[in-house]
């Protein structure tokens, strides 16, 4: 890998002597640290499971502190990963209003705020959830900061493969949160989840890959071309759907999850599908409308989610 140059021409990392940086501001900016709009989709990934776990509605204060619980884990997460990719997000138009980059939170500070949200949403777990909870919790941490963020991000195309595990685990902490225990249908959630993240990611993706290649991030859309990405998202896009559709003949949902799934993953295929059409056309630019499976895959695995939820009241 080549080295980038840690920030861009007249912006600096840390303020300078003297800065002003106001409180309500240096509030927002620790808040933007956790990336509270990603952890939002890692919730509804967790709360519905607890459902179908219960069968029915779980203990409200459990939801509850299983949601709090993740919510400073996966910020802790994200913290940590602004910390380590400081350099590259001074390069990067999407990331270039981070608070690290703008100073508004020094890199010590940062460093200082992720550690102690990891120690902190781990003994979280551990005391008010259950202890497995509180490994899976730790473990997913430990696999974005360290697997994902320091080890593939910057070495292989493969980097959202892998390091989208890391985004499958709530699904587990949200089944061992009720039940202190695994089961088959919190693996198939988990793998629906894993098949679905490089399809929901590379969409985008492909809208700024130059982003990315400026700063010698390989994700797959710098190394391959557009035809190619398309076609690997469409081969992701079956198997996920085919996953998805595993729990019924299992026996752990019944009609209206088998008719939410079939539908909304009967149009993420259409949507993969037109996608990987107009990559062949050689269409580009706004016209290849990559960002239309991006939004969708959004509202995909909201629908998915919360079909696993209301499943186990209409058995």
């Amino acid at each position: 890998m080549t080295a980038v140059e840690s920030r861009p021409a007249g912006v600096a990392l840390t303020p300078s002597p003297g800065g002003h940086r106001p409180f309500g501001a240096r509030v927002k900016a620790f808040v933007a640290l956790t990336k509270p709009r990603i952890i939002e989709l890692l919730l509804i990934t967790t709360v519905p499971v607890m459902f179908l776990a219960e069968q029915g509605v779980p203990d409200l204060w459990l939801v509850l502190v299983t949601c709090l619980g993740g919510y400073l884990s996966a910020g802790g997460a994200n913290a940590l990963n602004m910390y380590i990719d400081r350099d590259i997000d001074a390069l990067m138009d999407r990331t270039s209003q981070r608070p690290l980059v703008t100073g508004m939170v020094s890199p010590a500070e940062c460093l200082v705020f992720g550690i102690s949200l990891a120690v902190i949403s781990t003994l979280w777990f551990g005391l008010l959830v259950n202890w497995l909870s509180a490994a899976l919790s730790l473990g997913a941490l430990l696999f974005y900061v360290v697997v994902y963020t320091m080890i593939l991000k910057r070495r292989t195309a493969q980097n959202i493969v892998w390091g989208g595990i890391a985004g499958c685990l709530p699904v587990l902490i949200g089944w061992s949160a009720v039940t202190n225990s695994m089961s088959w249908a919190a693996v198939v959630l988990f793998m629906v989840i894993f098949f679905w993240t490089p399809p929901h990611y590379w969409p985008l993706s492909m809208k700024v890959k130059d982003d990315y290649a400026r700063v010698g991030v390989p994700m797959l859309p710098v190394v391959a071309s557009n035809k190619v990405v398309a076609r690997q998202i469409v081969a992701y896009s079956w198997v996920m759907v085919g996953v998805s559709l595993l729990l019924t003949p299992m026996g752990y949902t019944g009609w209206f999850y088998t008719c939410v799934a079939v539908v909304a993953g009967g149009w993420w295929l259409k949507e993969a599908h037109g996608l990987q059409a107009r990559a062949k056309s050689g269409i580009t630019g706004g016209k290849l409308k990559e960002m239309r499976l991006f939004h969708w895959s959004i509202t995909y695995v909201s629908l998915l989610f919360v079909a696993v939820a209301v499943d186990p009241f209409l058995r």
